[in-house]
């Protein structure tokens, strides 16, 4: 008797066949949708940029009643010459670094605190600090310049500076006491079992596997200080003590139809955050130090 046996080896090709078609269909759904997920990114990048290009563009064409032809470099010469610009970007630069040091040097303790204590004098500052970064700037405006201007702080930096950092302090603790959380606090025990001081892990340990963090944290109150407008509008009214948001207002308003000059400003005012991620940015990091004590 003959035994018919070409249905197995069928079956099994079948298989095979049916499950490289499964494979080779979901790659290619998989590379399709890839190439979607770009083209989004690619649009969304374009409209993000298309209006700091334009900026650029319009900084480098000649302004009015200029001799000048093609792209130029004449509107940033005149605007440092015959404006106030200077002294503009000077002002927001010296608040603004002020604003981050402060802020990153009291932020970086009271988050240490924030992260280690568990007491309900921590919980109860926890649950302030909350509260304050909740409400809004503008509720603080108007009592904060009755309280300025009794005390000469109206149209003065160092008011501005004080705002500044009164308005960072709460975000910035909380920023630096999630980071804090996220490094073993076994790391510092083993230093404290070595003779090391709370303060001296702190400074020894913890800061120094922080940077990321503080860069953060920096960065932020930079962002919060460089770009605030309403506070500056309110209390500074001298040209002199203008920072380089309200410069530009002004200066926009006296050249409306010059955008060669107007776009120049702007592109002063772009340029400090720019340089700043573009200088910082290798020193972030996404992991963190969760595996400081393997083989331990």
């Amino acid at each position: 008797m003959s035994t018919d046996t070409t249905d197995v080896p069928i079956t099994g090709k079948l298989q095979v066949g049916v499950t490289s078609g499964k494979r080779r269909t979901l790659s290619q759904t998989e590379h399709r949708g890839k190439w979607w997920r770009l083209v989004i990114i690619l649009i969304i990048t374009g409209v993000v940029l298309a209006p700091i290009i334009a900026v650029f563009v319009l900084s480098l064409q000649p302004s009015l009643g200029s001799t000048a032809t093609g792209w130029t470099l004449e509107n940033f010469s005149l605007v440092f010459s015959q404006t106030n610009v200077g002294t503009w970007l000077k002002n927001s630069l010296g608040v603004t670094l002020v604003t981050v040091v402060v802020a990153v040097a009291v932020a970086a303790p009271a988050g240490y605190v924030l992260s280690r204590g568990r007491s309900r004098a921590v919980s109860g500052y926890s649950l302030i600090l909350f509260i304050v970064q909740s409400l809004p700037v503008v509720t603080a405006v108007i009592p904060l310049f009755i309280l300025f201007a009794q005390i000469g702080l109206v149209d003065n930096l160092a008011g501005v500076t004080i705002i500044y950092v009164g308005s960072t302090m709460s975000v910035a603790v909380w920023m630096m006491a999630a980071y804090f959380d996220s490094i073993p606090i076994t790391l510092e025990e083993a230093a404290w079992m070595d003779g090391t001081s709370v303060f001296g892990s702190f400074t020894r340990i913890v800061l120094r596997n922080s940077l990321p963090g503080i860069l953060s944290t920096a960065i932020f109150s930079f962002l919060l200080a460089w770009n605030d407008y309403l506070v500056a509008v309110v209390f500074l009214r001298s040209d002199d003590n203008y920072t380089l948001q309200i410069g530009l207002q002004t200066f926009f308003q006296q050249n409306q139809t010059n955008w060669g000059l107007v776009m120049a400003v702007a592109v002063v005012m772009m340029a400090p955050p720019i340089i700043l991620f573009s200088v910082l940015n290798k020193y972030f990091s996404v992991g963190g130090i969760g595996g400081s004590l393997a083989g331990r």
